[in-house]
């Protein structure tokens, strides 16, 4: 009786440990102890759970077995039968699972690489993530690297998106931290890299809580901001201070879209001048403040009323198509905006979109807007696009011009914070005159 209290109190107490190191030490209990039971668990269920999706081959092979033959003797056919062995080589066929790789253990679950059988293609492994998924109680499985004859499959224990805290600014220009990946790793937007993005979403999808989180990472780096609002100013006029130009009619937006390009050209003939491919490779002291152009709703410099527009129209958008061409060399980078952006607005729009690498696609009403956004990239990204609930704003698709995708979850900035940072960095704002060295086209508001 005393053996077997003693033997109660040690598993209380190791109970009590396990609990207590997983409360106050998860992600060491997790690679210490939650990660070799899941391993486990993947090694020893693996053959089922292809086979239950599907995922197995039937492959000939041949064994060598003995088969059992009746001989009867012509003396003594009324005596005992006699069996005589005789070997036999068989073909037999054998249910084969993929061959399962190291499991490599990450913060929220683990990796894997697949060796694919033949004729399997990736394809085959994205139908039947949600399976794998299913099958292991975890939140989900993606394959997410792709190379000859083999898949990477990813395996998340749970949503890192449901709770998104505040990300530390990287302090690199250009660079900015608006939220966390499904990977549990920071979303980071790098112009430099990806220089233009296309950010869509309906009403409180969380579009502009993006663009707020933008400009609140870029108000205090040495760059000049510029805002095109066509409602009126009254989204981007409370940035004011931070803003160096700021139109809200489309007339202001092409007197705006000219002065940018004009600006291009002469950066442009600068580099020319010193044999420069780009601004960046010019010498410290000839080289040009970046640019960050911000343009919300550019549904509105699509639309025509009647046909006495056309031709603003179509100076709009030859013009901001001209700035995404050839702004990536020359250190000017668009953010456009929209809650509908579908071919319908025109082919300006659709040529624009080719030169928009960066893609955020939030909860859209209309699946035209998300084909728009994704749909030239990988039809998985559509599909998460479009299951996205409206009780999560923030969460958004996210896809970089390698063509990889994430689900992604900006950190909320409220309104009030944005413009904090427009007032307590508007000293670094520079005039949009001296910058462009042009007369005086559009200014913020005050």
């Amino acid at each position: 009786m005393t053996d077997f209290v003693l033997v109660l109190g040690v598993l209380a107490a190791a109970a009590a440990g396990l609990w207590a190191w997983r409360q106050f030490h998860p992600v060491s209990f997790w690679y210490g102890v939650g990660f070799p039971l899941r391993a486990a668990l993947v090694y020893l269920t693996w053959h089922h759970v292809a086979s239950g999706c599907k995922l197995t081959r039937n492959r000939r092979r041949f064994r060598l077995t003995l088969d059992a033959l009746p001989v009867v003797g012509p003396a003594s056919r009324s005596a005992a039968t006699v069996v005589e062995h005789k070997r036999r080589v068989r073909r037999v066929d054998v249910e084969r699972s993929p061959r399962l790789g190291l499991l490599r253990p990450t913060r929220l679950g683990w990796r894997m690489r697949l060796r694919l059988h033949d004729g399997q293609v990736p394809a085959d492994y994205e139908k039947a993530a949600e399976g794998i998924a299913h099958a292991w109680r975890v939140h989900s499985v993606r394959v997410v690297d792709v190379r000859p004859g083999s898949v990477t499959l990813w395996a998340t224990m749970r949503d890192p998106l449901v709770e998104v805290v505040t990300v530390p600014e990287t302090g690199e220009l250009l660079t900015v931290r608006p939220g966390k990946l499904e990977n549990g790793r920071d979303w980071v937007i790098d112009f430099r890299t990806v220089p233009h993005w296309l950010n869509v979403g309906a009403t409180q999808s969380g579009k502009s809580n993006l663009a707020n989180a933008l400009l609140k990472g870029l108000a205090p780096q040495p760059v000049a901001l510029v805002g095109f609002d066509l409602k009126g100013g009254v989204e981007f006029t409370p940035y004011a201070p931070r803003l160096s130009a700021l139109a809200t009619t489309r007339k202001e937006s092409v007197d705006l879209l000219v002065d940018l390009v004009g600006e291009v050209e002469n950066r442009m003939a600068t580099c020319r001048a010193h044999g420069a491919r780009n601004v960046w490779t010019l010498p410290e002291d000839l080289r040009p403040m970046p640019i960050v152009v911000l343009v919300d709703e550019v549904a509105e410099l699509f639309l025509m009323a009647d046909k006495s527009e056309k031709d603003e129209v179509s100076r709009t958008a030859t013009a901001l198509l001209r700035v995404a061409q050839l702004g990536r060399a020359f250190a000017v980078y668009l953010v456009v905006c929209g809650q509908r952006v579908g071919s319908d607005l025109g082919p300006g729009v659709t040529a624009l979109r080719a030169q928009l690498s960066g893609r955020v696609c939030h909860r859209v009403n209309d699946p035209e807007t998300a084909n728009m956004a994704l749909g030239d990239l990988d039809p998985a990204a559509l599909d998460a696009a479009r299951a996205i609930a409206a009780e999560t704003p923030g969460v958004c698709i996210v896809a970089g011009q390698d063509g990889s995708w994430h689900r992604a979850r900006s950190v909320y900035v409220p309104e009030h914070e944005a413009e904090q940072a427009a007032r307590d960095y508007a000293h670094l704002t520079p005039v949009w005159e001296t910058l462009v060295g042009s007369a005086p086209v559009v200014r913020p508001a005050a």
